[in-house]
């Protein structure tokens, strides 16, 4: 039996990865988590309690933690001994497969979970994604756009990069009852008519900045639109929370998070995803939940999007940083009820590449190889 050891790093709850435990061959396959947070008690340590699954907590508030909770990884590693090192995020990255390699781990693995934010918002930081890189054995790419970031313009070699796309029970995001749907409802004030939804962190890159003023224009045609911002938090709050002072305070809602994400979708009229280049996005998961819960998306193709999204057919997409074609596509897609049983409907049947199940055997493989 193969021992996994995953090592994530600022993570209190993530479905991506409670997916993966709950469906990785028990058989062949033993798995436990290291954490590198500030806090032992999150959710995710909850999750791992219940399956019995190990859980190692390493202690980091910043980066004054970095050669301590380095260290502390190297012992736990010593330790368990783990077959494989499976690292996720920046600190993972760093913490986690520096560790790996100093502890003599020989199949140290690491998923990209970004693209271009360091190259573009932060370049000291691609010094440490190289290095990253040259420590793993295998990196993986979550999407088409992540691989060319990591081959092209970081110098990894194409044949330690692996594509291996994000993976969803897609079932979750179709199935949704009623009264999930009408609680979510209740709980934001979303009986309006019409509700545009953005699931995205505060961030520039995200293109919020050019939702807002489209959003502003519709309401002069629908008046009593709603626009959900959800995910509400991250270091651009303070620019956009200035933008929506344009807006009356009952145009809006603000959600820091949502546990049930699959009805907040179903309360969505149209969904509207707009990163601002089409290198910026590293995967953009909420395309594929959108695809998955049968909601009309506007979308900019960054991401994962040009491996999926197809203008007219699955969604609508409009240009990089115009507020403009936003407005144009919400518009449309409001207006017009052919397209939208179209979009919906293609939608649904663009997804066989994204189950959770293609992902783990795909993780699987990888593990054995």
């Amino acid at each position: 039996m193969k021992k996994v050891m995953y090592i994530l790093s600022n993570i209190d709850k993530s479905n991506e990865f409670e997916w993966v435990a709950d469906r990785m061959d028990k058989s062949r396959f033993a798995i436990s988590f290291i954490s590198i947070h500030s806090q032992e008690n999150t959710a995710h340590h909850q999750f791992c309690k219940e399956r019995n699954i190990p859980f190692f907590h390493v202690s980091y508030t910043g980066k004054k933690d970095i050669a301590t909770a380095l260290w502390q990884t190297v012992k736990i590693l010593r330790r368990e001994k783990p077959d494989v090192v499976h690292a996720h995020l920046f600190e993972g990255g760093l913490i986690g497969i520096t560790a790996a390699f100093i502890a003599g781990i020989k199949k140290r693995i690491y998923t990209r979970h970004y693209a271009t934010q360091h190259h573009e918002y932060a370049p000291s930081g691609v010094k440490y994604d190289k290095l990253v890189n040259k420590l793993s054995t295998q990196v993986i790419a979550t999407c088409g756009n992540v691989q060319e970031v990591l081959t092209e313009m970081e110098g990894c070699p194409e044949n330690k990069v692996v594509l291996i796309h994000h993976g969803f029970p897609l079932e979750d995001f179709s199935d949704v009852s009623a009264d999930r749907i009408q609680a979510i409802k209740d709980k934001y004030q979303l009986h309006t008519h019409p509700v545009i939804g953005v699931i995205s962190r505060y961030l520039h890159l995200k293109g919020i900045q050019y939702i807002i003023p489209a959003f502003a224009r519709l309401r002069e045609k629908y008046p009593t639109a709603k626009l959900v911002l959800a995910n509400a938090k991250g270091e651009y709050k303070s620019t956009v929370q200035q933008m929506l002072q344009q807006l009356p305070e009952e145009a809006y809602v603000e959600i820091a998070f949502e546990h049930d994400n699959a009805a907040l979708f179903k309360s969505f009229d149209v969904f509207v995803h707009v990163p601002i280049n089409c290198r910026i996005e590293a995967f953009g998961q909420i395309y594929i939940e959108a695809l998955a819960a049968g909601i009309p998306g506007v979308f900019t193709l960054s991401g994962v999007a040009p491996d999926v999204v197809k203008d007219g057919e699955n969604a609508l997409v409009v240009d990089f940083e115009n507020a403009e074609q936003i407005y144009s596509a919400i518009d449309r897609l409001l207006s017009d009820d052919d397209l939208r049983r179209k979009i919906i409907k293609n939608g649904l049947s663009s997804l066989d590449r994204f189950t959770i199940e293609q992902k783990v055997s795909a993780l699987e493989k990888l593990y054995e190889a």
